[in-house]
């Protein structure tokens, strides 16, 4: 498939990346992030905190004033921590294919899907087949209240199994402060006709479907290709509620296919935040960490693993 070739070619990209800068490397083993965005689902003024859960609660952080900030924000985070690969999805794709541009080899990217019909099946097909995108998703349909199942997001599934690229899907209990906005639809058992229906679809959920564990631990038991994110709920809830969940994921077995993932909008400070909150759980042992941290994502995006 043309979509093996491209992450056969980020998997060179990402061994060159270490050889070229050892000792950086060395200092900080490398890091995939396989949640983030060019921007926020909310038009926010520059400097506002990051959202928090639950209220009443205080952010961290400063939102970025511009898209040019956000990215050389971004990129400075993701030289500090070695992120050396990060997948990264936008609602506008001019900016997305900016981002790629301004950056290459340092992202995978991918369209936001947020309402359905606002894109076209034939372009998306386009991008896929010329390998401008290498996968799909996030996709948000949630934040419009629709469910994961819904005959709507069909097409998205079809092609990406098709062109065997990766899908990131928001399905979990939480979201942002929208008025379509459903809980309900974001239940992790609305994924099984999906999973049913296309078994060679990689899927993974965004925060690993919190906080629907025994759901999800059921979906990831029946279908082993689904896996799991940790991304928003690193630090948009309170780090005790966060450790609940991911010790009782890690109890259940699912240590080897949960992914990091920062979930970085507009406040890159929340992808070293996000870090923090991997590294300093002391249930974890050090294997576990660099699990979630890289060698998880290396094999679900079949990247050639460095170690």
């Amino acid at each position: 498939m043309k979509t093996t070739k491209i992450l056969t070619f980020l998997s060179i990209l990402l061994f060159l990346s270490l050889e070229l800068d050892p000792v950086h490397a060395q200092e900080r083993p490398p890091i995939i992030d396989m949640h983030m965005h060019v921007g926020a689902p909310l038009d926010l003024p520059a400097g506002a905190p990051a959202p928090c859960l639950p209220h009443p609660c205080e952010g961290k952080g400063k939102a970025t004033a511009s898209p040019e900030e956000n990215l050389s924000k971004t990129l400075e985070a993701m030289d500090r921590y070695n992120i050396v690969l990060g997948f990264l999805s936008h609602f506008d794709r001019t900016e997305l294919l900016e981002w790629s541009e301004a950056a290459p080899e340092r992202f995978i990217i991918a369209p936001f899907v947020d309402d359905p019909s606002d894109i076209s099946h034939d372009e998306l097909r386009q991008d896929l087949e010329v390998q401008r995108y290498a996968g799909v998703g996030e996709i948000g349909a949630q934040l419009e209240g629709i469910a994961p199942n819904d005959p709507e997001l069909e097409p998205y599934y079809a092609l990406a199994e098709e062109y065997d690229v990766p899908v990131l899907i928001h399905t979990e209990g939480i979201g942002p402060p929208l008025p379509t906005f459903r809980s309900a639809a974001g239940r992790p058992l609305l994924l099984e006709d999906v999973l049913v229906k296309h078994p060679d679809l990689r899927l993974f959920v965004e925060n690993t479907g919190y906080p629907y564990l025994d759901e999800m631990v059921a979906m990831m038991y029946q279908y082993p290709q689904l896996y799991g994110d940790l991304s928003t709920i690193t630090w948009i809830i309170p780090r005790s509620a966060f450790y609940d969940y991911l010790k009782r994921l890690m109890e259940a077995g699912l240590g080897k296919r949960l992914m990091f993932g920062s979930d970085q909008m507009r406040w890159p400070e929340m992808i070293g935040e996000g870090i923090k909150a991997i590294q300093n759980a002391d249930f974890l042992t050090e294997e576990e960490k660099r699990d979630i941290l890289y060698n998880n994502a290396v094999r679900f995006l079949r990247l050639k693993e460095k170690g």
